[in-house]
């Protein structure tokens, strides 16, 4: 039986026409960096209920990165919240997109499309990550540039760290500082290792996948051409998948 408590929204931040943040106050229980809770809201008849990602380190003020369907049962009354509106969020959390999942390596990659890339801002504040692994690798896929949410605080949590890598990729447009293109190409013709100077290997490499099915699903046909397996507990691989949808 789920348990609901009362959020409050503290802050909220508008990054494009359909993509916004809300950071909620509530009293949640004590979650791992990469897993996820479920926001609601009460109709006259039913409860809406869907499951977003923390995009906070665990002890920080709930926070998550959400795009608004329209015709969905949610996200068009998430998008209305304001300060000091009220919602409602599942104490618990779960999901096993979370680094004591992932069998040890030396390269960890966390690739990402749209708010697929919460729980890696979260894994990257959360901090354990940079004990675990030599070199980390944020890739993150969107249409157009404004999409890339999350992107000054990625680099205020990574400066000075010369072990990782910010791979912005941006299908729709040329913006500086990114490349143009999807992941899935970058990975096929070998251009994504060559900006990184690191090479995907069963030996080495440690994928996190988070975004559309589309994506995770492509980009998980290429990572098997090179060598690499999706990641069972009763099987070890080096790829670990969530779906965003």
């Amino acid at each position: 039986m789920a348990d609901w408590i009362t959020g409050r929204v503290k802050a909220r931040k508008q990054w494009s026409d359909t993509l916004f943040s809300l950071v909620v106050s509530a009293d949640v229980a004590p979650f791992k960096a990469g897993q996820f809770t479920k926001l609601a809201w009460h109709g006259e008849d039913k409860k809406v209920a869907r499951a977003y990602s923390y995009v906070n380190a665990p002890g920080q003020d709930c926070e998550f990165y959400l795009v608004t369907i329209p015709e969905g049962q949610l996200t068009p009354y998430l998008a209305e919240l304001d300060v000091g509106d009220e919602l409602l969020i599942e104490r618990s959390a779960a999901g096993f997109l979370t680094l004591d999942e992932v069998p040890a390596g030396r390269d960890l990659w966390l690739m990402a499309t749209g708010t697929g890339v919460g729980p890696f801002v979260s894994m990257l504040a959360e901090g354990s990550c940079w004990q675990q692994f030599e070199n980390i690798i944020l890739v993150h896929g969107v249409r157009l540039g404004e999409e890339l949410g999350y992107r000054d605080r990625i680099g205020e949590l990574t400066r000075g760290r010369l072990n990782f890598h910010y791979v912005p990729f941006v299908s729709r447009e040329a913006i500086t500082g990114t490349e143009r293109g999807r992941i899935t190409h970058a990975i096929a013709n070998g251009s994504l290792e060559q900006k990184t100077g690191l090479v995907f290997s069963p030996e080495h490499s440690r994928v996190l996948l988070c975004g559309n099915p589309q994506m995770v699903r492509d980009t998980l046909g290429e990572l098997k051409l090179k060598g690499l397996q999706k990641h069972l507990r009763r099987k070890p691989g080096q790829i670990l998948m969530e779906n965003y949808w």
